[in-house]
């Protein structure tokens, strides 16, 4: 899959950030059944507000770290081909190729198929100075941004239809732990692991923490 046609984010990228932000946001709803809800909603609110704030700060620094991941990818790229390209001997060159390759490839690779991409890299025209974001990266930072942050709006929104604050906590959790499951099993399969497991492995974490901070007073 080229550049042109390779999805901005991976599925189990754009699953993570969702799993991330839900997991996020229940920490920030389930301690509301810890908290003295006889104050009002302006402590409930409050509560919100930190939990959407934190999904921001979050998501900011997630996309960041996004973009300095591709960086860091970019500038490996680089380097390989140039300790390609500076090689003393062709068995040099080969080793670092070697070396650059997933541990399944470069264990079936075969010497000649070696010194072919060997040849192949000489071949391409001299590298960047240094590595640069695309478009693409900055798509996927606010892409990464988005998840995070809007994944936090299923959670909170019972909070503002529902006046009754253990009713609107009970609808939450349930709409938290619904997505952990949906994302926990998507995980899953894009993970090669047992799907329905990991599914459930998710709930039972969104429980643990919803059980963990009623137990502090809800």
């Amino acid at each position: 899959m080229n550049e042109e046609t390779r999805p901005v984010l991976e599925p189990i990228d754009r699953i993570s950030e969702v799993l991330f932000g839900l997991i996020m946001v229940l920490g920030f709803t389930g301690s509301i059944s810890a908290a003295d809800v006889g104050q009002g909603q302006g402590q409930i609110r409050t509560l919100l507000y930190g939990a959407i704030g934190c999904n921001i700060a979050w998501g900011f620094i997630d996309a960041i770290m996004f973009l300095m991941a591709a960086l860091s990818e970019r500038g490996g790229t680089l380097r390989t081909i140039r300790l390609v390209r500076d090689a003393a001997s062709p068995s040099d060159g080969q080793r670092v190729v070697l070396e650059a390759l997933p541990r399944l490839l470069a264990k079936l690779i075969s010497e000649p198929e070696l010194e072919r991409l060997r040849l192949e890299v000489m071949a391409m025209p001299k590298p960047a100075a240094a590595p640069r974001l695309t478009v693409a990266d900055i798509k996927g930072a606010i892409g990464v941004f988005w998840l995070c942050f809007t994944s936090t709006f299923p959670v909170v929104v019972p909070f503002l239809f529902i006046s009754d604050v253990q009713v609107a906590l009970r609808a939450s959790n349930l709409i938290a732990v619904t997505l952990l499951f949906i994302t926990g099993y998507w995980f899953g399969r894009c993970a090669e692991l047992r799907p329905w497991f990991t599914g459930i492995a998710m709930v039972v974490v969104g429980l643990l923490m919803v059980g963990a901070t009623m137990a502090l007073g809800g």
